[in-house]
Formats: structure tokens, C-alpha cells, sequence
């Protein structure tokens, strides 16, 4: 009779509800964008970024160690990390500006060990991380687009930089910046595109994602970068928001029903240790050797003034605190006139750069003048394509909702956009040094759409290649016809006129 009693009653037999732990997700929501598969050419890629990697770094090499002089800021931090291989901190003797962390310096003094303690030992790393910023700016063109062409578009023009270059030849700590936060964004790309597989193949509803590693190397890079000079936070609190837009778009896609709340359960927890505590770890953990030292600068603060608001922290930390808050000073009251200082509205066109070596009194064999001067400068023909390669991002953002674009556009937000806050502060041209790689991409992406997609018509592919390959052949011409007064090549007057473009680069 029970089986009998749903036909007696007449109706129909219901359907078996299938358990929770089975039951399927809503209908994936349409794409809000499209993210290009990456090409299936890993090793052949490889290999010629490793080409593009050795050219680059065997250029920035060739003639390194000349002139033996200090330039622009080598008055600094060649010293700085001197003392660092000496007593395992920085001593300031009282002639001498201590306001960075010592990542950088360290970086330097690595170079010191091995080669000694001169101008090809302390610019040795700086050739070395800019040459690795092109090797990882061509992965992640790569990835962000979709083809190794552009990758090592992107990779070449960097190289192909006539600031990049410099910044690469001289005992500064910019380029460190620059390598430690393209490097760090990278692993954040990677991150994005295998949550997002990582969520497409769930089942039964949202669940743990899993270790995700490469965030956590991207914590502990930001973390390298603000050891390096604290300008480095901005871009980890741009892109550690930017990766929870991506976690969120991810389970959006997937079709989760309420993706910002799965997003806060599941991915913020992890996200605060990768890009919160794991940066500051690796920022302290910079600071070992002054932790070590008995006579560091400002160690001994704390035991001078033991009555603070916050005693119970320990002195080593409240005196480490105290020398962030003089450095902090420091950096706000940085006002005093500089002949080479610089606005960031200009550096776009390289409107001022910075003269770092011109020697007096040179003369050839006949008696004529001859000039050598170094200059940091942009690439003028890669340089004066950056602002209306900014304006095309910003169309490709607002009416393609472009994937590729955004990171781009969040980079140079935070290399670039941030300077605008206090513009009272003395600037130079080489704070622009981790936004470049983003400029650069900016241009890329212009190259891109002048190529055309891969659907069109083969025609305006082959013209699209030709106004790409006659663009960089250009900057590669603009890049060898400045190479004289990047280095300190010896130019005769009239030569030397003619690469003196404006009056501001005198």
C-alpha cells in the first residue's frame, strides 16, 4: 500500500531532491572580460627571453666600471653598504644621510664582496636587477596578452630604455625597486589565473582554494621593495586590493551567488598573511643587522628615553620605530632647491633629467673641446608615446573592461599618480624608475591593437607588423644615437649639441 499511495492519491510522483553537498551551482555568469590563453610555445619562449635576457645584461655590463667617480648619489649608498659588509649596519658619522632601508645597500654590497669595493663592484647588482625586471617584464607582457611576441615586445623595449639603462650602470637603489615590485606583480598575475582554474573546477559550491604560493612570494617581493625605499607600499596597497577584485571576479564568474561575501570568507584571511604580515615580516627581517649591531644608528634611543607611551614594547622595536618616524621627517621636510630636481608632470617626457657626470677642461690631441656627459634620460622616442599610450589604456578599460589593462593601469597609479600627493617635496626623475616597466606595457598594448587580432584580415596583419617593426627599429635608432651621453662617450661640441634636445637638458 505504500508504494501504492502516491497513484491512489493521483498525483504525480515528485522528483528526488538531490543532498546539498551535490547540489550544483547557478549558471556561470557571462564574462565580464576575456583573458587570452597563453601560447603553447613555453620552451621556444624561454629561450628567447634568455637571448633577450643575456643581450641586455651583456650591454648594461660593457663598460660598467667607467668613470671610477662617484655619480649623483654613489656619494651615498656605495658607502652605506661598505660599512654594512664592515659591521653588519650603517654608521653614520655625521656627514652622511642614513633615511632608506638597507635592502638595497645590501643588494650593493653584495657586489662589493665579490668584485671589491669599486665602481664596477657596487654597480655589478644594479646591471643584474635591471636585467632581470627585462627577463620577468617579457613573462608577464606574455602572460597578460597572450603572446610571446608582445612579451618580448615589452622586454626589448625596456631594454631598448635609455633611463632603464642608466638607472642599470650606477650605484643607486632604484632599480632594485624597480625589479623587486615588476616581480612582484608577475607572481600576483599568476596567482589571479590559477585561482580562477582553481574555482572553474569546483564542485558542489564554494570551497578552501588551496595554498597559494605565488601570492605569498608576491608578499614577501613587496616586502623586498618597501626594504628597499618606502614608496614600494603603494604599489602593495594597490595590487593587494586589486587581488581581492580578482578572487571576487573569479567566484563571480563561477556563477557564486554572492561572490564579495565568498571573496571575504575565503580569500581576505589568506590575503591579509600573504600582502599584510608576510611584507612586514620580510621588511623587518631586512633590519637584522642593526638589530645585531650594538651601535647602530638610533639603537640606543629607547634606553635614553624609557618613558614613552608604549613601554612595555621592546626598546630594540621603539628604537627602530623612532628612526622611521626621524626618516619620515626627513622625507616631508625634503624641499631644498635642487638644479636637477624635477615635477612628475614632466618626467612623462623626460622634461628634466639628471646630469651625472661632466668633467671640465677636455680637450683631443688638436687642442678642441671634448664634452663627456652621462645623462639619465628616457628614450625620447619610448618616452613621448607614454601619455597617449596612458589615454588608449584608458579607453581599452572603460570600453573592453580589458583584463590586460587594468593591472597596467593600477602599476602606473602606483609608480606614478602617487608623487602627485605632495608636490612640494624635492624630485627627481628616478622615483619614476618602478612605474617604467608599466609605461612600458602601456605602449605595448598600443602595439597590440595596431597588429590587430588574430581574426583579422591578413592584409592588416602584415601592414600592423610593419608600423610595429618600423616603431621599435625607431627606438632602437633613438636608443644607439643618445648611447654617447649615456655612458660618457668622448663628443665634440657640435656632437654634442645635437643630442641636446631642449634647453632643460642642460
Amino acid at each position: 500500500m505504500a508504494v501504492l499511495a502516491p497513484e491512489q492519491a493521483g498525483t504525480a510522483p515528485r522528483r528526488p531532491v538531490p543532498a546539498r553537498a551535490t547540489r550544483r551551482w547557478p549558471p556561470p555568469r557571462p564574462r565580464r572580460d576575456v583573458r587570452a590563453p597563453l601560447p603553447d610555445d613555453r620552451r621556444l619562449s624561454w629561450i628567447l627571453t634568455a637571448v633577450l635576457g643575456a643581450a641586455a645584461l651583456a650591454v648594461r655590463l660593457w663598460g660598467i666600471s667607467y668613470p671610477r667617480d662617484l655619480l649623483f648619489d654613489e656619494a651615498y649608498y656605495p658607502r652605506h653598504a661598505h660599512e654594512l659588509l664592515t659591521w653588519g649596519f650603517e654608521y653614520n658619522r655625521g656627514y652622511s644621510f642614513i633615511v632608506h632601508p638597507p635592502l638595497g645597500k645590501w643588494l650593493i654590497a653584495a657586489g662589493e664582496q665579490l668584485f671589491g669595493y669599486d665602481s664596477f663592484g657596487w654597480r655589478f647588482p644594479s646591471a643584474v636587477a635591471g636585467t632581470i625586471a627585462v627577463v620577468v617584464l617579457v613573462r608577464l607582457a606574455r602572460r597578460l596578452t597572450g603572446s610571446t611576441l608582445l612579451g618580448l615586445l615589452a622586454g626589448l623595449l625596456l631594454a631598448l630604455d635609455a633611463f632603464s639603462f642608466t638607472l642599470s650602470r650606477i650605484g643607486l637603489l632604484d632599480v632594485f625597486l624597480q625589479v623587486f615590485v615588476v616581480s612582484a606583480v608577475a607572481c600576483l598575475v599568476v596567482d589571479r589565473d590559477v585561482v580562477r582554474a582553481r574555482v572553474r573546477a569546483m564542485q558542489g559550491g564554494p570551497a578552501r582554494i588551496g595554498p597559494r604560493g605565488w601570492r605569498i612570494a608576491a608578499g614577501v617581493l613587496f616586502g623586498c621593495a618597501c626594504a628597499v625605499k618606502w614608496s614600494g607600499v603603494w604599489f602593495l596597497a594597490f595590487f593587494a586590493v586589486l587581488s581581492l577584485f580578482w578572487d571576487r571576479a573569479a567566484w563571480r564568474e563561477a556563477g557564486v551567488p554572492s561572490p564579495t561575501r565568498t571573496t571575504v570568507r575565503r580569500g581576505l584571511p589568506g590575503a591579509l598573511w600573504a600582502l599584510a604580515v608576510v611584507p612586514v615580516l620580510t621588511y623587518l627581517s631586512s633590519f637584522t643587522g642593526w638589530f645585531l649591531g650594538e651601535t647602530s644608528q638610533g639603537k640606543a634611543w629607547a634606553q635614553q628615553n624609557p618613558d614613552t607611551a608604549v613601554p612595555w614594547v621592546p626598546d630594540a622595536l621603539r628604537s627602530l620605530w623612532h628612526e622611521h618616524a626621524q626618516w619620515l621627517r626627513f622625507h616631508n621636510e625634503l624641499s631644498s632647491p635642487h638644479p636637477w630636481e624635477s615635477g612628475p608632470w614632466s618626467w612623462l617626457v623626460s622634461g628634466r633629467p639628471i646630469l651625472l657626470w661632466n668633467p671640465q677642461g677636455l680637450t683631443d690631441s688638436a687642442g678642441d673641446q671634448v664634452i663627456r656627459y652621462i645623462l639619465m634620460l628616457g628614450t625620447p622616442t619610448l618616452w613621448f608615446a607614454f601619455t597617449p599610450a596612458v589615454l588608449w589604456l584608458g579607453w581599452r578599460i572603460v570600453a573592453r573592461r580589458d583584463p590586460a589593462a587594468i593591472p597596467v593601469a593600477v602599476g602606473i597609479a602606483a609608480g606614478w599618480l602617487t608623487w602627485f600627493v605632495s608636490l612640494d617635496r624635492t624630485m627627481f626623475i628616478f622615483y619614476m624608475a618602478p612605474a617604467v616597466p608599466f609605461f612600458v606595457l602601456a605602449v605595448v598594448l598600443v602595439l597590440q591593437d595596431v597588429l590587430g587580432g588574430r581574426g583579422a584580415d591578413p592584409l592588416r596583419r602584415q601592414v600592423g607588423l610593419v608600423v610595429v617593426c618600423l616603431y621599435v627599429a625607431l627606438v632602437a635608432a633613438t636608443f644607439v644615437f643618445f648611447y654617447p651621453v649615456l655612458t660618457g662617450q668622448p663628443l665634440s661640441h657640435p656632437e654634442w649639441l645635437l643630442r641636446m634636445w631642449f634647453p632643460s637638458w642642460f
